[in-house]
C-alpha cells in the first residue's frame, strides 16, 4: 500500500466543509455530528499511477472522498469501476477487507476521515444506512477471485438509459460569468444555451476560449460556445455514443428524443458505465505528458480490445475504435514533434495505410504510413525528415512494430504534386511493384496535420475502368487461394490456417478492386463490398456472402489473438484446426468457399491469367 502524503488541514483554498456539506450523507448529518467529520478531515494528494490500496491486502485506515482526480478500481488486473468527484473508497475500513487495488488514474486530491470519526459517525442512521447499502451495492459488481471479469453493463444498452437529470440550460443573453455560476451551483460540466440554433458550453470552453484567451467575464456566452450542437437519439447504443465522441473530439453528449434535447451524457457518464471502454482509452492519450507514457499504449489498448469483445460488440465496431484511437496517439505525437522542431514550414497530412487506413486495425501490427507536405515550401524536406524520425520513433515505442517492406514516413514522404504524380503513375503504368504500392497506399486516409489531401482521391478516382491496372490489381486479389483441398475438406498446414492469407486479404483486395472499378471514395471493406452491391457491379448475395465470410474471419483471428496474448503469446493470424468446434470448422469452411467462388469470378471478369 502506497503511504499518502498529507497537507496541513487548514489549507483555507480547498474550502473542505462547503464541499463536504454538499456531498451525500454528509449533508444528512446534524450540525455536531458534521462539525466533528469536518473537523477531523485530512488532505491527501497522490500522483498519477499510485496504488493506494491493494486487493486482499492491509484494510484502510480511513475513508477517502475525492475532491478531484479519478481512481481505478481493479480487479485481477482488469477495471471494474472508475470513481471521481463525490466517490468513496476505502470502504475496508468497515468490513477490514480490500477488494479491489486502488489506483489513481488522474493526480488525486482526497479528504481522508480517520478510521475513528467515520465509526462514531456511523451512530447517526442516515449516514449509516447510506454506507451499508453503497457497499452492498458496490460488492455485487465485484468479481470473485479467479473469476472471469465481466463488464458492468452491456455496450448495447440505449445511451438514453445513462440520462440522469433534465440538461441545464441558461438564456441566449447570458455572460460566460452567469454560465459559470449556473454550472458551479448546479454542480455540471457544461450548460446549453437556449439560442437559436442551441449551442453548448462546457468547462473545456471556459478554460481553452475565455480564460486562455483573456476574456473578460461579460464575455457573451454565445461568443464561445460550442456549435451546431452534435446531438444522439435516446435510442443510440452506448457503443455508438462512444464513436461519435471519438470522431468528434467532444466530451459532452446531448441526447435528444422526439426532437427535443432531454439531457446530456459526459465522457464520464459512459466511462462509469464502462470503465475498460475507448472513452477511457482516449482520455490517457489526451492526457499524455510526455513519451515516459508510450510503453503502456499497447497493453491498455490489449486490455480495451479483450473487453470489447467479451461484451459482444462486432469486430468491425472494435476496429474503428482502435483506428480512431490509433488517430489520436498520432496527432498526441506530432504535437510533440511540432513542440520539438517548431511550426512546420507549410501544412502537411500524416497518412495512415493499410487496416488502420480502412479502420480495420484491431491489436497493434506493423506501421503503414507516410506525409504529405504543401509544394513550395523552403526547408519542408528537412522538417518533415525530422519530424518523420520522431513519430516513427514514438511509435515503436508505443508498440507499434516497424514495417518490414519499410513503408513508414521516415522514407515515404514527399510534396503533395509529388504524391500526386506517383499515384498517376502506379495507374497509368501498372507493374508488380506498382501494384504493391496502390494496393498499400490507396487505403489512405489522414489522421493529423492541416493539408487538404482530397486531390489524391482524384488522381486514384482515375482508376475507374482502367482495364489492365484493374487485372493487375485482381491479380494481386487472387494470389492467395483459401486452404480448401479436394472435396471441399479444409487443408492445414502444420495443424494451423492462416486466416489473413487464407480469407481476410482476398477479400480486401476483392472489394479494393470493385470500388476502384465503379469509383466508390470508401476505403473500408465492408463498406466497399455494400456500395458494390447497390451499385448493381456485383451479385448482391455474393456480396452479402463475402460480407459474412469476412466477419467470421474477422471475428475468429481476434478471438484466437485474444487467446494468445492471454497466454502470454505473440498474436498472429494462424488458428489451431484441431481447437475449433465443429461448428466453426463448418463456417470457416463455408467461409473460404464464399471466397474462393468471388475470386473464380474475378479471374474470368479482369481477364486475369493465373500462374
Amino acid at each position: 500500500m502506497a503511504n499518502d502524503v498529507a497537507a496541513p488541514r487548514t489549507d483555507p483554498s480547498l474550502d473542505p466543509r462547503s464541499f463536504l456539506r454538499a456531498v451525500p450523507p454528509f449533508d444528512a448529518l446534524s450540525a455536531r455530528a458534521f462539525d466533528e467529520a469536518a473537523g477531523a478531515l485530512e488532505i491527501a494528494r497522490f500522483p498519477l499511477g499510485t496504488r493506494i490500496l491493494a486487493a486482499d491486502g492491509s484494510p484502510s485506515d480511513a475513508l477517502y472522498v475525492i475532491r478531484s482526480g479519478l481512481v481505478r478500481l481493479e480487479r485481477n488486473g482488469e477495471a471494474t469501476d472508475l470513481l471521481e468527484e463525490g466517490d468513496f473508497f476505502g470502504y475496508s475500513v468497515m468490513t477490514g477487507h480490500v477488494l479491489a487495488d486502488v489506483v489513481v488514474e488522474e493526480d488525486l486530491l482526497a479528504y481522508r476521515l480517520p478510521e475513528p470519526v467515520f465509526r462514531s459517525l456511523l451512530g447517526e442512521a442516515p449516514f449509516a444506512r447510506f454506507f451499508t447499502q453503497g457497499l452492498a451495492a458496490r460488492l455485487r459488481h465485484q468479481p470473485a477471485p479467479g473469476a472471469e471479469p465481466v463488464l458492468e453493463r452491456d455496450a448495447l444498452v440505449a445511451v438514453g438509459s445513462l440520462v440522469e437529470r433534465p440538461a441545464v440550460t441558461v438564456p441566449a443573453s447570458a455572460t460566460v460569468l452567469e454560465a459559470a455560476r449556473v454550472m458551479r451551483d448546479e454542480r455540471v460540466s457544461s450548460v446549453l444555451l437556449l439560442s437559436e440554433p442551441p449551442a453548448i458550453l462546457t468547462d473545456r470552453d471556459l478554460r481553452n476560449r475565455v480564460l486562455a484567451a483573456d476574456l473578460g467575464p461579460r464575455t457573451p456566452a454565445k461568443e464561445v460556445a460550442s456549435r451546431p450542437l452534435r446531438t444522439v437519439p435516446h435510442g443510440m447504443p452506448v457503443y455508438g455514443a462512444w464513436q461519435v465522441m471519438l470522431e468528434q473530439g467532444i466530451h459532452h453528449l446531448p441526447v435528444e428524443r422526439d426532437g427535443a434535447v432531454v439531457g446530456l451524457v459526459t465522457s464520464t457518464d459512459l466511462l462509469r458505465h464502462h470503465s475498460q471502454g475507448p472513452v477511457l482509452a482516449l482520455m490517457r492519450v489526451e492526457r499524455m505528458r510526455n513519451r515516459e507514457a508510450l510503453p503502456g499504449y499497447a497493453s491498455d489498448l490489449a486490455r480495451m480490445v479483450s473487453t470489447l469483445a467479451r461484451s459482444g460488440l462486432p469486430v468491425p465496431q472494435i476496429a474503428r475504435f482502435v483506428s480512431h484511437l490509433n488517430g489520436a496517439l498520432v496527432r498526441r505525437l506530432l504535437a510533440w514533434a511540432e513542440a520539438d522542431l517548431g511550426p512546420p514550414p507549410c501544412p502537411y497530412a500524416f497518412l495512415v495505410f493499410g487496416s488502420d487506413g480502412r479502420y480495420e486495425q484491431t491489436l497493434l501490427t506493423d506501421q503503414d504510413n507516410a506525409l504529405v507536405y504543401a509544394d513550395g515550401a523552403r526547408d519542408a524536406a528537412s522538417y518533415f525528415e525530422s519530424l518523420a524520425e520522431r513519430v516513427i520513433a514514438d511509435l515503436v515505442a508505443a508498440g507499434f512494430p516497424p514495417c518490414p517492406g519499410g513503408y513508414m514516413a521516415t522514407r515515404w514522404r514527399a510534396s503533395l504534386s509529388e504524391w500526386k504524380a506517383r499515384f498517376a503513375g502506379w495507374i497509368d503504368a501498372p507493374r508488380a511493384e506498382a501494384v504493391l504500392a496502390a494496393a498499400t497506399f490507396f487505403d489512405h486516409r489522414a489522421v493529423g496535420g492541416s493539408l487538404d489531401v482530397s486531390p489524391l482521391a482524384s488522381v486514384i478516382a482515375r482508376a475507374r475502368g482502367n482495364a489492365p491496372f484493374l487485372s493487375h490489381l485482381a491479380r494481386a486479389a487472387v494470389g492467395f487461394r483459401p486452404p480448401i483441398g479436394a472435396f471441399r475438406r479444409l487443408r492445414a498446414d502444420d495443424g494451423g490456417i492462416d486466416l489473413k492469407k487464407g480469407g481476410l486479404a482476398p477479400v480486401q483486395g476483392l472489394a479494393r478492386v470493385w470500388a476502384l472499378d465503379v469509383g466508390i471514395a470508401a476505403t473500408s471493406t465492408l463498406e466497399r463490398l455494400a456500395a458494390a452491391a447497390a451499385a448493381g457491379f456485383v451479385d448482391r448475395e455474393r456480396a452479402e456472402d463475402l460480407a459474412e465470410a469476412y466477419l467470421f474471419l474477422a471475428g475468429l483471428r481476434l478471438r484466437t489473438q485474444l487467446a494468445s496474448l492471454a497466454a502470454g503469446m505473440t498474436p498472429g493470424n494462424r488458428v489451431a484446426v484441431d481447437s475449433l468446434s465443429p461448428s466453426e470448422r463448418r463456417h470457416l469452411k463455408e467461409s473460404f468457399l464464399a471466397v474462393r467462388d468471388a475470386q473464380d469470378a474475378a479471374v474470368v471478369r479482369y481477364h486475369v491469367t493465373l500462374a
